[in-house]
This record gives C-alpha cells, sequence and structure tokens, in this order.
C-alpha cells in the first residue's frame, strides 16, 4: 500500500530537476551583439619639444608722431584707422603763441632798419665831414662801427623771424609718410610738448614677434631656432623662426629679447598686437591621440584599443601617459604604439574586454 507513494516521492525530485533544466535552457539569452566604435589608426607624427610665450608684433614700419613744437591742441583732423597719404595734417596746435612772437619782432625788426637807415645817413655825412677836413678819424670811426652794429643787429633779428615764421609749419603736424593712423591718446585741450606721442603711422608689411624668454632659456636659444605663432585653440597659424637674440638681459625683470620676422599676407595681423608664440626647441616622432578618447580614473589615463580580428574583436583597456597637448590631441609617450586601432568613441562606457565592431 505504501510503494507506489515510495516511488513517487522518490521520483518527484528527478522529475522536478528534469523540468528545471528545460526550462533553464528555454530562457537563456544570445550573446550581446558587438559595440559599434569608431576608431582611428595610430600614426608617428612629428611633434614639437616646445614652450608657449606670449610675444608682441611691432612693424618695423611704424612710427610714432612727434610734435616738434609746445602748445594746446586746437583740432584734430583724422581718425585712428584712418588711412592718410604725405603731407595730411592730423591735428593743429595753437600757434597763437607764436604768431605774436613773429608779429613782435617783425615790429621790433622795421625799428632796427630805421636805425641802420639813420646811422647810414650819419655815416655819409660823417665821410664827407672828415673828408673836407672837419672832423677828426675818431668821430668817423664811431659812426662807421654805429653802423656797422646796427646793421648786423637787424640781419640777426631778420635770421631770428625767418625761424620763428618757420617754426610757424610745426603747429600743424603732418603725416611724414603714406599710411594708417593708429591709436590717438591725446584730446582737443592737451598740452603737448616734443615728448609727447600724438599717434603712430604704420605704413604696413611685414611685423616682427617680441618674445621675452626666462633667464633659465637663455642658454638654449638662438637665430634660427623654429618659432610657431598660434591661435588660442593650439593650431599654427604660421611658422618662422628666431632672428635676433638680445646680447643683453633685462636686469629688471630678468628675461630676454628674441625676435622673429612675421609675414603679414592678408593683414591678418595689428601692430603692437598680442599672440601665442610656441618657441620649439627640438621635434621628434611620436603618436597622437584625440582628448576624446582618452579616459581619466584614479589620477591615471586610459584609452581603449581594438583587440582581435574579423568578428572576435574587443575593446582592450590600457594605461597611457601622455605629454604635451596639440591642439585636440595628445602626444602619447607610452601606451600606444603605431598601427594600434584606437577607439574614439563611447569610451565612457565601455569595459575591457567588451565586444566591439570597429567602424572608420
Amino acid at each position: 500500500m505504501n510503494l507506489p507513494r515510495i516511488i513517487s516521492g522518490t521520483l518527484a525530485p528527478a522529475a522536478l530537476l528534469l523540468l528545471l533544466n528545460g526550462c533553464g535552457k528555454q530562457s537563456a539569452a544570445p550573446p550581446p551583439a558587438p559595440f559599434p566604435v569608431k576608431i582611428q589608426i595610430a600614426k608617428t607624427q612629428l611633434v614639437p619639444n616646445s614652450t608657449d610665450y606670449l610675444a608682441t608684433l611691432k612693424s618695423r614700419n611704424s612710427a610714432e608722431l612727434r610734435s616738434q613744437v609746445e602748445g594746446d591742441i586746437t583740432a584734430i583732423f583724422v581718425r585712428a584707422g584712418a588711412q592718410v597719404q604725405t603731407g595730411t595734417p592730423v591735428l593743429q596746435i595753437d600757434p597763437r603763441k607764436q604768431e605774436a612772437i613773429v608779429s613782435n619782432q617783425v615790429a621790433t625788426h622795421k625799428s632796427k632798419l630805421a636805425t641802420v637807415a639813420m646811422n647810414l645817413v650819419d655815416l655819409e655825412r660823417k665821410k664827407k665831414l672828415y673828408a673836407a677836413g672837419v672832423i677828426p678819424k675818431a668821430d668817423l670811426d664811431t659812426s662807421q662801427t654805429a653802423y656797422d652794429t646796427s646793421k648786423a643787429d637787424a640781419e640777426a633779428l631778420d635770421a631770428a623771424i625767418r625761424e620763428q615764421r618757420e617754426q610757424l609749419r610745426y603747429y600743424t603736424v603732418k603725416a611724414s609718410t603714406p599710411g594708417v593712423i593708429g591709436d590717438i591718446p591725446v584730446h582737443v585741450g592737451d598740452h603737448v610738448t616734443n615728448l609727447t606721442t600724438l599717434t603712430t603711422l604704420d605704413r604696413g608689411g611685414p611685423l616682427e614677434a617680441y618674445i621675452n624668454l626666462p633667464a633659465e632659456k637663455s642658454a638654449q636659444i638662438k637665430s634660427g631656432v623654429q618659432v610657431e605663432i598660434v591661435d588660442e585653440t593650439g593650431k599654427t597659424l604660421l611658422r618662422t623662426q628666431v632672428s635676433f637674440v638680445s646680447p643683453h638681459m633685462d636686469t629688471a625683470t630678468q628675461t630676454l629679447l628674441v625676435k622673429a620676422p612675421t609675414p603679414n599676407l592678408g593683414n591678418r595681423f595689428l601692430n603692437d598686437q598680442q599672440v601665442h608664440a610656441r618657441v620649439i626647441w627640438s621635434e621628434h616622432q611620436a603618436p597622437l591621440i584625440p582628448v576624446t578618447a582618452v579616459s581619466r580614473l584614479s589620477g591615471k589615463m586610459f584609452a581603449f584599443v581594438v583587440d582581435g580580428q574579423g568578428q572576435q574583436t574587443v575593446a582592450r583597456q590600457r594605461i597611457i601617459t601622455v605629454g604635451d597637448l596639440i591642439g585636440n590631441d595628445y602626444v602619447v609617450l607610452d601606451g600606444i604604439q603605431p598601427g594600434d586601432r584606437i577607439i574614439v568613441s563611447g569610451v565612457q562606457i565601455l569595459v575591457d574586454g567588451m565586444p566591439v565592431a570597429p567602424q572608420p
């Protein structure tokens, strides 16, 4: 009577196990599809060992306009940025004081000419009296001296008048050459002297980059060292080289001035403009890796590369060491070899060994 129940109790666990195994096989999920990623083949490029500095561009064809006379500005005839020709009036300095000096000298000169004329009449009269034996030779000599002195005095004043009239020309400051007017820091009513910079006049053409290097770099710099002018993102705008190294260190700043010619095609640069100058100390071959392909964790930098071939490709995480940033790429010092397939998309969700489908 108990045999069926015993058999049933014995077979039940086995049947249950077979049932569970059958259910497990039916619920097993297919392997996940490879994750699509974009890749970039690592290639070596010539990369610089360089240092970036701020440089000031200066024109060799730019000149400061200064007044040759002292006075108050009464008019400014041009605007900053205006194109002018030789002789174009730039500004006017009040000439009235100088005009008064000239007028006073002219009046004095007329008086002196009258004295000369009077002394000449007296001299001629004395000559006749001396010839007639009426007066001694001393009286004639005195008259001759008076005439000569008054004549010389009048001639000296005449020369001074010409000089003062010539000075009047300088009260109108004119452009000395064709060019573009720079900033005009003075205003109508300002008092200026021959030490006051009124404006600048730039004739255009090439510029020079003035770079001040710290003292510790003085032993490395020499003529011919390559220099790049770069924009704010690090993109190279042009390449030039050092043409001048100052023989003296600036004692106040402990910097050394170097210059590099800067072509100005298309007038992309302006006089006195500040730019980023990259001094290239040396160059070497190294692979580059995009910034978007690099991740950071616990102070270390990582990148993923594709490992395997065909359908069996996975992402492999590598620790890398990088150097300078050039544009949007890091210079790789260690961890990436030429020919490696660098993953440049989706790196934040990748894990080591994850199947991936490389795409160009």
